[in-house]
């Protein structure tokens, strides 16, 4: 008889390698090194246990998450069966789960739009959708642009840069600094909070409190100076929202706009850099940024567990009995990749759930796309023999329950000389004047970087031909 201890159903014994990817309660972890290197192995153990299993998504804080797709859609779908208040999650209001536990600025409640329902919801999603629709299309392309060119400026010369500390984690909070009439200084604050509470290992409550001090002078500003700006129009929107609620719009706001993006543009550059099937000519078959943005949100988006709900009460889910007031994630990762879809096209298909569904479905993707699809063709435009300065698979992810982040993206390519950079931006650089209707880190060193081959010439020439197609020559 073995005198091993006994575990949960499923989980292997203490000792075992394979036991480093669960937690202290026995539990598949999401928070781990071993997760984050290969979250399909977990996503394929819990499909073996049905569409949703219990995981530990930090020490001593356990969830459902559900991998099956049909399932995700029942409940993302269902207000009348999942609720978004996380007061109802009775281990944190009985303090079963520690206030300092770092998942907490991820899922605590907020009076935002992401944790209301009905109609406080539409209420405040009302404030922040009005306000964007008046964001002009052409107008965020040129803030876009002219943010690349600036960053791209500053490592160009030297051949070489990591893409996500100094390009992909920088240019959302340029474009968003302008987009929310945000001065620098308040930025910087803001991206260190920002940054922090999507870290499993960082300290959460300091993170917490930065982005509450930033984001109540951003407030304070905006109440005294009002511009063309989405935090003065969320301010002057029906929805007459207090000064709290504006904070915690902008936090949900800039949640999304900032960690989520970085990580859509590293992960599609990741993608277009490795990846054979955009190494040929485009005549040939190759997938234009577009549908390589798909892939990524498809494959590997950029949060791959979330959307969190709690039943209103006990119920079964998948066949899983679940009980009212625990969180439920759902894995919009493992839902994009489950084998029982009926197809594996996904270049031009929107069907995935990177954004979400239902009534909460991201209300800022068009915004986000195009910032993150003219960030990459931007990027390859200025610097079209650029290169993965380390092989693919050593490149590191950063652990954590909720986002799919690399912790850097190194690149080599010829330098290049700075370009002369106008202020001027392309469209009405005021947004729209006339309100809409309302519809009411730092990187982390992966490795030595290789030697640069010859044999890379082939894609150099793709990367030169793609440019040109681009610029329309």
């Amino acid at each position: 008889m073995s005198s091993q201890p006994a575990t949960s159903e499923g989980a292997p014994p203490p000792g075992c390698p394979a036991h480093a990817g669960y937690g202290g309660r026995g539990l598949p972890s999401l928070y781990g090194a071993g997760y984050a290197a290969d979250p399909t192995a977990t996503f394929a153990q819990l499909r073996a246990q049905g569409p949703v299993s219990q995981v530990e998504i930090a020490p001593g804080v356990s969830a459902w998450l559900v991998t099956s797709y049909d399932t995700a859609l029942e409940v993302l779908r269902s207000p009348e069966r999942f609720a978004k208040d996380p007061r109802r999650w009775r281990a944190l209001a009985d303090g079963t789960v520690p206030p300092d536990s770092p998942v907490i600025p991820m899922m605590m409640y907020r009076p935002n739009a992401l944790w209301a329902d009905g109609a406080e919801h539409v209420r405040l999603r009302g404030a922040i959708t009005d306000s964007l629709s008046r964001v002009d299309p052409n107008a965020l392309r040129g803030y876009v642009e002219q943010s690349a060119d600036r960053l791209i400026d500053r490592f160009g010369p030297r051949g070489h840069a990591d893409l996500l500390g100094e390009y992909g984690a920088v240019l959302p909070l340029l474009v968003f600094e302008q987009m929310f009439g945000c001065p620098s200084d308040l930025g910087a604050k803001l991206v260190e909070g920002m940054s922090g509470i999507f870290d499993s290992e960082g300290d959460a409550e300091r993170a917490n409190a930065l982005l509450v001090e930033a984001l109540s002078g951003l407030v304070a500003l905006k109440r005294q100076q009002p511009a063309a700006d989405v935090t003065s129009w969320m301010m002057a929107h029906p929805a007459q929202l207090n000064d709290e609620e504006m904070i915690h719009q902008l936090i949900l706001l800039m949640g999304a706009g900032t960690e989520p993006q970085q990580n859509l543009i590293c992960n599609g550059l990741r993608l277009l850099l490795s990846d054979d099937r955009f190494g040929g000519h485009l005549a040939g078959g190759s997938m234009p940024v577009e549908d390589a943005l798909d892939e990524v949100l498809w494959m590997d988006p950029p949060m791959a567990n979330y959307c969190i709900h709690y039943a209103l009460y006990d119920l079964e889910l998948g066949g899983v009995p679940v009980p009212a007031g625990e969180p439920i994630l759902v894995s919009l990762a493992a839902a994009n990749t489950d084998p029982n879809l009926v197809t594996d096209r996904r270049g031009g298909n929107r069907a995935h759930l990177a954004w979400s569904a239902g009534a909460h479905t991201c209300p800022a993707k068009d915004p986000a796309r195009l910032i993150a699809s003219v960030a990459i063709e931007k990027l390859l435009d200025r610097l079209p023999d650029v290169e993965l300065d380390v092989r693919v698979e050593e490149l590191a992810w950063r652990p954590g329950p909720f986002h799919r982040a690399l912790a850097a993206l190194p690149v080599c390519f010829p330098p290049i000389a700075p370009q002369a950079i106008t202020d001027e931006i392309p469209g009405d650089s005021g947004w729209n004047v006339r309100p809409a209707p309302s519809s009411s880190m730092p990187p982390v060193t992966t490795s030595t970087g290789r030697q640069h081959e010859s044999g890379s010439k082939g894609q150099r020439r793709w990367w030169n031909f793609l440019a040109r197609w681009w610029r329309g020559q």
